[in-house]
């Protein structure tokens, strides 16, 4: 771990000094990374693109800002700066839609089930996930993997407690649809 630590260190050195060849380090090292926390939010490939361009324009720039604080921490303020880049994206482009639709076909989630993503591959995970609608979409990559509250959620998209709560609920709700048909597709193979 100290070494990995180490390596980061360097690296990031290198990168304040303007070190191209490190800066092509970093892009080759955190690129495949970055590039999925991004396809988490932007369905469309080349908005993807555009979006992790951005991001690493940003990245250099203000890396010289960036405060180390141990092992991972430069990957995961790389995220951060994708994530922000991906939700200026959504709203710069009026793609964020709060969905609330009439006659909408949910399950009945009484219960309050989790989504189960046991014995799913990743990348059918990710693509259930890009397919949801975008409100869905964002609230829950918010809530799931950068564990923000509801009220968080409501500030950043601008959007009611309230409306947090149900874009995730019928995020979960449309998930286990998806999970209940992939599984049964898989039983009937």
């Amino acid at each position: 771990m100290i070494r990995d630590e180490n390596k980061e260190q360097a690296l990031l050195q290198q990168i304040v000094r303007g070190n191209t060849m490190a800066m092509k380090k970093f892009y080759d090292t955190y690129s495949g990374y970055l590039t999925a926390v991004c396809s988490r939010y932007i369905a469309d490939k080349e908005d993807v693109k555009d979006i992790l361009q951005e991001s690493f324009i940003k990245i250099f720039k203000a890396v010289d800002k960036f405060e180390y604080k141990g092992a991972g921490s430069l990957k995961a303020w790389s995220a951060r700066i994708v994530v922000n880049e991906a939700l200026r994206h959504i709203r710069e482009s009026n793609k964020l839609k709060v969905i609330n639709l009439p006659g909408e076909e949910l399950p009945d989630m009484a219960d309050d089930r989790e989504p189960d993503f046991n014995e799913i591959p990743t990348q059918v995970i990710l693509e259930m996930i890009r397919k949801l609608p975008v409100g869905y979409r964002t609230v829950f990559n918010l809530y799931v993997f950068e564990e923000k509250s509801h009220k968080e959620i409501a500030s950043i998209l601008s959007i009611s407690e309230s409306t947090s709560a149900s874009q995730l609920h019928r995020a979960k709700g449309l998930l286990m649809q998806e999970i209940d048909l992939y599984r049964f597709k898989k039983m009937a193979l």
